[in-house]
């Protein structure tokens, strides 16, 4: 049943294609929409195709910039030194949140994953590789606790430990405000491997 009209409808459509947008999300962003300036619709339309027209990726570390190098890697007060691998641009802005990381990174746009297809040659592996010739003091890999993210940290470390690099791997463990009753056990072995001197 057509209750709002074929471009109001056409629009929910669109927006419930974005990641985390379901029916009713997509539906509620809208209305709002619906109901917003032209002036403003119009800037934000303009935001959307600029955003992707002039997008692409920071030539050192593959993290999204408009410029040729992203900010972090154009900036002469990081320790180019220190290089942190991350997954994707939302793990990087993580971290950056945190304010105590004062090294680079490199964004490999996802983890190795056979059973979907995805190998080295899938994400920005080779450019990470070409990158260590250069000086580096000290890899950490920071990727995600899962099996993909697990995997592809020890293929990592396996490239970079014969070149002598430093190659360390983020701890995990037992989340802050959490119940140790109620954790796992491989998240408990982790966080006792990962443990620190007081």
């Amino acid at each position: 049943m057509d209750v709002y009209g074929g471009e109001v409808n056409r629009l929910i459509e669109e927006l419930s294609r974005l990641p985390g947008i379901g029916p009713k999300g997509a539906q509620r962003l809208a209305f709002y929409i619906v109901g917003m300036s032209e002036e403003r619709v119009e800037a934000l339309a303009e935001a959307i195709a600029q955003a992707k027209k002039k997008t692409r990726y920071c030539k050192l570390c593959c993290n999204m910039t408009d410029q040729d190098m992203c900010p972090i890697c154009a900036s002469p007060n990081r320790n180019h030194k220190l290089i942190m691998v991350v997954e994707n641009p939302r793990d990087l802005a993580a971290y950056e949140k945190t304010g105590k990381y004062e090294g680079v990174y490199h964004v490999l746009h996802g983890t190795i994953n056979p059973a979907a297809g995805i190998g080295p040659q899938e994400i920005r592996l080779k450019e990470l590789l070409l990158r260590l010739h250069d000086d580096c003091d000290e890899l950490i890999i920071g990727t995600s606790p899962t099996v993909e993210g697990e995997a592809t940290a020890m293929m990592i470390s396996k490239y970079v430990k014969p070149a002598g690099i430093k190659c360390t791997r983020i701890a995990s463990g037992v989340p802050v405000g959490s119940e140790l009753e109620s954790t796992d056990e491989m998240t408990l072995l982790k966080a006792l491997e990962g443990r620190v001197e007081l």
